[in-house]
Parts: C-alpha cells; sequence; structure tokens
C-alpha cells in the first residue's frame, strides 16, 4: 500500500515524531497506522541512550496548589515544537499529577516513583520513544505554609509557561499579597528568601570580590570597608527575595510591602525552563 501525505499527517500528529520518521515507519508497516507507531517505539526505545547528551532547554513549568501545599515541576524537551504538542502537555499534567500524589520534594523522588506499574523514570523514556526528542524532569519543588499561592508565566503566547513561582504566605490577605509576591519572583528571579539562608561562603565571596573590584578602580583605602559593606548589601538586594525592590512599588521593598499588608512570606520556589538556577 502507498504511503499518503494524510496517513503521514496522521500518524505525526499521533506520535509527534518527523516526517521522514513517520514516512519510513509507514513503509515498514505497509501502511498500518499501529504497526507504524510500534515501530516508531522501537526505534525510538534504540535510540533513548544515544538522546542522553542531547540538550533539552525548552519544555515547561507547571504547578499545583492545594491549600497549604504547593508544587511545582519542570519538565523539559528539545524542541518547542515539541514543547507547545497536546501530547507533551498531557505528559507533563501526568508527571506534575504523580509529583503530588507522592508528594515529591525533589526530581530523584519523582523519577523512582511508581506509576501504573512503571518508574515514572520509564514513562518518560517511553515518551523520548514516541516523541523522537530527549525528555527529561528537571526540577522538582514543594513548599507547604499556612496557605501557598501559584503564578504561571508564558514567555511567548504560543508556547506553555516557562516560567513559575509558588510562594507560602500567611495572614488575612495572603492570596492577595501572594499572588503579587509570585508574579514579582517570577519577573525578578530571586535566589533567596531571607539574607539568612545565604551561605557564609556566598557572602565571603561577594566581600572578596568587591574589595577585589574596589581596589581594581583605584578607591581609597580608608574607604574600602564601606564600599564593601555597601557592595554585599546590593548583592542582598539584588538577590533576597525580601530585599528586592518590589516590582509594583519600587519605592518598597518585598518584605516591606507584605509586613504592611498583615503578611508573612515563609517560603517560595522559582523555575525557569532551561534556567540553571
Amino acid at each position: 500500500m502507498a504511503t499518503t501525505a494524510a496517513d503521514i499527517k496522521k500518524l505525526r500528529e499521533t506520535t509527534g515524531a518527523g516526517m521522514l520518521d513517520c514516512k519510513k515507519a509507514l513503509d515498514e508497516s505497509g501502511g498500518d497506522l499501529a504497526a507504524a507507531q510500534e515501530f516508531l517505539r522501537v526505534k525510538g526505545l534504540k535510540g533513548v541512550t544515544k538522546r542522553e547528551g542531547r540538550t533539552a532547554s525548552n519544555g515547561l513549568v507547571t504547578a499545583h496548589v492545594d491549600g497549604g501545599t504547593g508544587t511545582l515541576v519542570e519538565v523539559n524537551c528539545e524542541t518547542d515544537f515539541v514543547a507547545k504538542g497536546e501530547r507533551f502537555g498531557e505528559l507533563a499534567q501526568r508527571v506534575l499529577d504523580q509529583a503530588v500524589a507522592v508528594g515529591a520534594a525533589d526530581a530523584e523522588q519523582l523519577l523512582s516513583s511508581d506509576l501504573d506499574g512503571k518508574t515514572v523514570q520509564q514513562v518518560l523514556d517511553e515518551a523520548n520513544a514516541s516523541l523522537g526528542e530527549k525528555i527529561e524532569v528537571r526540577r522538582v519543588a514543594r513548599l507547604e505554609g499556612d496557605q501557598v499561592v501559584s503564578y504561571l508565566h508564558r514567555t511567548s503566547p504560543d508556547l506553555p509557561p516557562q516560567i513559575g513561582a509558588i510562594v507560602a504566605v500567611s495572614g488575612e490577605r495572603a492570596a492577595e499579597v501572594g499572588r503579587d509576591v509570585a508574579m514579582h519572583a517570577a519577573a525578578m528571579s530571586p535566589t533567596f528568601l531571607s539574607r539568612d539562608e545565604v551561605s557564609e561562603e556566598v557572602v565571603a565571596n561577594e566581600r572578596r570580590l568587591a574589595e577585589e573590584t574596589a581596589r581594581e578602580e583605584g578607591r581609597p583605602e580608608q574607604a574600602m570597608p564601606k564600599i564593601v559593606e555597601g557592595r554585599v548589601n546590593g548583592y542582598f538586594k539584588d538577590n533576597v527575595l525580601l530585599e528586592q525592590a518590589f516590582a509594583k512599588e519600587a519605592k518598597k521593598t518585598v518584605g516591606t510591602y507584605a509586613k504592611e499588608a498583615g503578611v508573612e512570606i515563609t517560603g517560595f520556589a522559582r523555575f525557569r525552563v532551561g534556567a540553571t538556577a
């Protein structure tokens, strides 16, 4: 039976595989769609190891919140074509549901958990096979508090959310303030909640860099302590959520905004697809 363009299109929509791969699968299976899908699956599984070294820098961030518990998951693929496809979206939702069900706090725990008789990693390997791309769960965060609020942001209207944040808050206006802070975190990419979370090693390194830079600039020795302290404080203002200038009202810090609203921020997590932090 001759392979038609309609058959190739249907197989591609079903499997997410490339056009040439779909044509070859149909040719090998005599035009039988079910056999062609099996061919692609086998062909794909054989290629999983080869794909391990490839970069999966596209994908999506997805979140689930239930009262005082929030889960944030980053699922990656290689191309935006797959990222915006229905099958990838369904897979990401299945992975998120599993993360919620097992209370996963990191990717390792999620990947090793049992999902319908297979580990999540095995489910991803099968997705690698059918979609023809490296698919991976890169990061997972679980947050608990009096109330958790989430925000997902699309960097492009034709792509799924690429940035996500969850924030744990308490207080009468927790939902409103939490939403504002989650949106702020998504936009301003803080690394720490408070300066207490910044390790002594990081602070010492920032002091060293600040002093070296000041000396390179020829700053006077007597002014060095004040200059170094100012630049270290600048690091905190750039990277600590509570000390960042609030995106909606730059004259206030995030911490001040929350305090004035009678809300305490107790934790947060933020992912951007493909980012290292």
